[in-house]
């Protein structure tokens, strides 16, 4: 049986796996067992951490936006703003709101305004 010389395809292997750890710092960058062990931890961290993104934005738009909605001239809850921006069909995402709410108070105030007045003219007919 002929002997098979399987250098070239290891090395390349290995290099490939190196390539992708060459940011690595110290034998994390060097020694391929400590690579591929690394390079499987960086990539289970990315994969959770791409959905862990989305919910800190989230997180971030929430806070803006309930910053805004509780300051003097609008003084309620965000809670309170979703429901009345849910009941209105003013169908405007988080990301949208808390942009608006930094760059354009007059569009933001505009924007709770109409749920509040609406809420307030619902109120005057039932009691009509």
């Amino acid at each position: 049986m002929t002997r098979v010389k399987r250098g070239y395809t290891a090395r390349r292997r290995r290099k490939k796996i190196r390539l992708f750890a060459s940011t690595f710092i110290g034998a994390h960058s060097r020694l391929t067992r400590t690579i591929t062990q690394q390079r499987i931890r960086a990539l289970v961290s990315s994969h959770r951490d791409r959905s862990r993104k989305k919910r800190d934005f989230r997180r971030l738009w929430i806070t803006r936006i309930n910053a805004v909605t509780r300051e003097d001239r609008l003084s309620y809850s965000y809670s309170l703003f979703i429901h009345n921006l849910y009941k209105r069909q003013l169908l405007l995402n988080r990301k949208i709101l808390a942009q608006i709410a930094l760059s354009n108070n007059n569009c933001f105030d505009i924007i709770s305004n109409k749920t509040i007045n609406q809420k307030e003219k619902t109120n005057k007919i039932k009691e009509s």
